[in-house]
């Protein structure tokens, strides 16, 4: 934080077979947003941002121990790093006044509804001298944090993830940023810049949102943050500070006419870091419990203002199936060993033929999204060999015959491509005919499981 050194001034798949089911899912939710948010996370973050710890980039271990403005290239290439790994996000340098050794990092998450409508949430990665952990290792934790867990969502508005450089010597990355972005007419709604949220000595919870005077833009976003603050458990008291501070990057977005708040620890209350601007700003000094608070409450305003579309995507599995929730939509069901698309598993219900890890790709208008992997080891019995199997004729238009060369008690269900149960029956014959006539046309599934083998076989019913 740039200001002075003086104290600031107040401001049914019910399911297949089986009673074995379970659900996993990425977060769908402004709850489940944030109850992501893993302090575990955040403490790694900063410890290797600020140096206590090395860490590893463009593929060496190394540790940045300053991050001065004229000393940070390995702190910008850690945080573009961070940001290119992540889904549904493009990650660029700009440089400041075209100066390739002072360089904000921008990462762009697109809204798929209303792309030119942008949302962003900043914070400078420069520091004074070394170390430097709340001033402002904190801040950038809880943005590279929010990124992680919504860069995994289909949103309905553009988020932009911003990490200013040389804002300790003038706010001058931001400046640029504003300026360009006012150049080019960017219809940015709301900066949501956070700047120190380690600290809270008094062990009071309360924090600061810096507000412009006579802006309602500014005032806005605060009523919107309190709103979120009030809807949720956090254990948080805000401070609203007006007129706010200006010696932070939001300030950049003030005189450029955009809606912006500043988010930090207690200054209105005497509560600030003493160590800031000090090689003593370490973590140890963090208030953890404050810390993760405060990085809880950005992600839920984030995910607020974004907009999460309600693309579901959690899988079921019971027995010998694995079924995705999400209703009419596309599917693609992968391997997730080999990372490769299956073959013709592309309906909503995937009845896998050996055991595995798996996901689904699931489109839903202009939004996709992937389920997590899921462990299917349910399979215990080996395969029919194909002379020990015949089903014909396939397509079928009215009767199937299932050959066996083994006369023995067999269990024969078809499923829908839905995951619904359309027959099921026990035969003993070597020879067994399904009688379809009555079934749709469309693709169903048919599983053959006797005491030793079992097969699941695609049926095209014409």
């Amino acid at each position: 934080m740039n200001f002075p050194f003086s104290k600031m001034n107040t401001l049914g798949l019910s399911l297949l077979c089986s009673m074995l089911s379970f659900t996993c899912t990425y977060s769908q939710t402004v709850t489940d947003i944030i109850n992501a948010v893993s302090l575990d996370s955040l403490s790694l973050t900063v410890n290797e941002f600020s140096g206590e710890q090395p860490t590893v980039v463009n593929g060496n271990t190394v540790t940045i121990l300053n991050r001065k403005y004229n000393n940070n290239d390995l702190a910008a290439q850690y945080l573009f790093e961070r940001l290119d790994k992540l889904e549904n996000i493009e990650v660029q340098y700009q440089f400041i006044d075209d100066n390739d050794s002072k360089r904000n990092v921008i990462a762009t998450q697109l809204g798929t509804t209303n792309p030119e409508q942008i949302y962003m949430i900043c914070a400078h990665y420069d520091g004074v001298t070394d170390y430097c952990a709340d001033d402002n290792a904190s801040g950038v934790a809880a943005l590279l944090e929010v990124a992680r867990i919504l860069s995994g969502q289909c949103l309905e508005n553009t988020i932009v993830y911003a990490l200013w450089d040389d804002e300790e010597i003038g706010l001058f990355g931001s400046k640029y940023y504003a300026e360009q972005a006012k150049a080019n007419g960017d219809n940015i709604l709301g900066v949501y810049n956070i700047d120190m949220i380690g600290y809270d000595g008094d062990n009071d919870e309360s924090f600061d949102i810096d507000v412009r005077k006579n802006d309602e833009g500014s005032k806005g976003m605060s009523d919107d943050i309190v709103a979120v603050l009030e809807s949720y458990p956090f254990k948080l008291n805000a401070n609203i500070v007006i007129p706010g501070t200006e010696y932070s990057d939001h300030a950049s977005f003030w005189n450029r006419g955009y809606p912006a708040v500043l988010i930090g620890e207690a200054w209105s209350e005497d509560d600030q870091n003493p160590e800031y601007h000090s090689s003593d700003d370490r973590f140890e000094l963090f208030n953890l419990e404050f810390f993760h608070e405060l990085s809880k409450l950005s992600a839920g305003y984030m995910a607020t203002k974004a907009g999460l579309v309600g693309v579901d995507n959690a899988v079921v599995q019971t027995g010998n199936s694995l079924k995705a929730i999400q209703e009419s939509a596309t599917y693609q069901w992968y391997n997730c060993t080999t990372g490769t698309a299956i073959a013709d598993a592309t309906f909503q219900t995937y009845l896998p033929t050996e055991n595995g890890t798996y996901k689904v790709e699931i489109t839903s208008g202009f939004c996709t999204e992937f389920s997590d992997c899921y462990e299917f080891g349910t399979l215990g019995l080996p395969t029919f060999l194909q002379s020990e199997l015949k089903l014909y004729p396939n397509p079928v238009q009215s009767h199937l015959t299932v050959e066996r060369s083994v006369a023995e008690s067999a269990d024969f269900t078809l499923y829908d491509v839905s995951g619904k149960l359309v027959l099921n029956l026990t035969s003993d014959k070597e020879t067994t005919e399904l009688q379809l006539n009555d079934l749709a046309k469309g693709v169903y599934f048919l599983s053959v499981e006797s005491a030793n083998k079992r097969g699941v076989y695609k049926i095209v019913k014409d």
